[in-house]
């Protein structure tokens, strides 16, 4: 994973990803990409895979997939949000007209 999205995602999980999950089992990593964790410990749901339950996650600083028959769901998981990036995020609309804004988001 490149640096720049491993960072974004983190900064999802810190605002609490799309919900969150116990550790069931101990659960070591098979391939690359798979997040390891042991029981009892926390992770961020950050969204759920293609892959008929598979889910990625953030546990103890690390991002990968798991599958979730290894976790206990703490409730229902949000839907994400997508947010377009760019040039879009930076324009509002005052009486009617676009304004963009350099630098700001608003």
């Amino acid at each position: 994973m490149a640096a720049q999205e491993l960072a974004r995602w983190t900064r999802f999980a810190a605002k609490g990803g799309v919900g969150r999950c116990t550790a069931t089992v101990d659960c070591v990593a098979r391939e690359i990409g798979d997040l390891m964790f042991l029981k009892d410990d926390e992770i961020t749901v950050l969204m759920q895979l293609p892959e008929t339950g598979y889910y990625l996650g953030f546990c103890e600083g690390v991002v990968g997939r798991f599958s979730g028959t290894d976790v206990k769901f703490h409730g229902k998981l949000k839907r994400p949000i997508m947010a377009k990036r760019g040039s879009l995020a930076s324009i509002t609309v005052v009486a009617g007209e676009p304004q963009r804004h350099k630098g700001r988001q608003f």
